[in-house]
């Protein structure tokens, strides 16, 4: 993959333009807006990956040597750039779609930028502010479609869902974390409080979910779909309770990312309006 795109961790980009097509479906609607609130949220959260990778260079040189800047395949001036140019397109964009979309462009922007630099090493702040960015994408995609009320909804469900991995991915980086005098969660509190935290947002996810069935945001096959991924955030509350070894933590990291991605396609399929197009 051309280092390019891979500093921007396009899969991971492309999760948060799921965030804008979901509330596009739920609110039944596709215009030209909705298209360039995805390109904007693209560009943005591969902006802040690649921020994120500029100002950790020397900490991924430790824990992830071949993301594109510690292998050397791009100089860390050069990313500094790019993302910087990144951030203005998406803010122009979104100061193209409305001023209310082009206000959170930027206030995400500039989050992302200062989480990079500052936040991201600090106890829990900086996984609150990861977490609050990704239920701000539900939002920004809600205003877009005027569905503000249910996206704050998915979004505070996301929020939960990425609060237990960001802890969890706290926990399997800490040797490079320490050495860089990062403060994080396990490091300040050990892994034994950070491993209950992290099982409490997981539980918090699952028991949280059914809700959204019950306000009538999604239909019965939303319910039908979600059981995998509470059965997959439940085990993963039990397993770290237990065992919070660099090694489960890997596991339970992606068993979250698989879990979002099922609850993901429970939205899409549970969706008032795809029932509708199918019928």
């Amino acid at each position: 993959m051309n280092a390019y795109i891979e500093i921007l961790r396009p899969w991971n980009a492309l999760m948060a333009v799921i965030t804008i097509l979901l509330m596009a479906l739920i609110a039944g609607i596709f215009n030209f807006n909705v298209f360039l609130a995805g390109i904007v949220v693209f560009i943005a959260t591969g902006a802040g990956n690649a921020i994120n990778d500029y100002f950790d260079y020397k900490i991924d040189a430790i824990n992830r040597p071949k993301r594109p800047i510690p292998s050397g395949r791009i100089k860390v001036k050069i990313a500094g750039i790019y993302s910087f140019l990144l951030f203005v397109a998406a803010i122009i964009i979104g100061f193209a779609i409305g001023f209310l979309p082009g206000i959170i462009v930027l206030f995400s922007s500039l989050l992302m930028i200062y989480y990079a630099h500052t936040l991201k090493s600090k106890c829990l702040i900086g996984n609150l502010s990861i977490s609050f960015l990704t239920g701000l994408s539900f939002v920004l995609g809600g205003v877009v479609v005027n569905e503000v009320l249910i996206s704050i909804y998915l979004g505070l469900f996301a929020f939960f869902m990425t609060m237990a991995r960001e802890i969890v991915k706290d926990m399997e980086d800490m040797g490079g974390d320490k050495i860089e005098g990062a403060t994080t969660l396990p490091i300040v509190y050990g892994k034994r409080v950070s491993s209950i935290l992290a099982g409490v947002f997981m539980i918090l996810a699952s028991i949280g979910s059914p809700i959204l069935y019950f306000l009538g945001i999604f239909n019965i096959f939303y319910l039908v779909l979600l059981l995998p991924a509470v059965l997959l955030f439940l085990k993963g509350a039990i397993s770290i309770f237990k065992d919070y070894s660099t090694e489960n933590t890997k596991k339970i990291s992606k068993h979250i990312k698989i879990g979002m991605a099922i609850v993901f396609v429970a939205f899409a399929v549970g969706s008032p309006f795809l029932v509708i197009l199918i019928a």
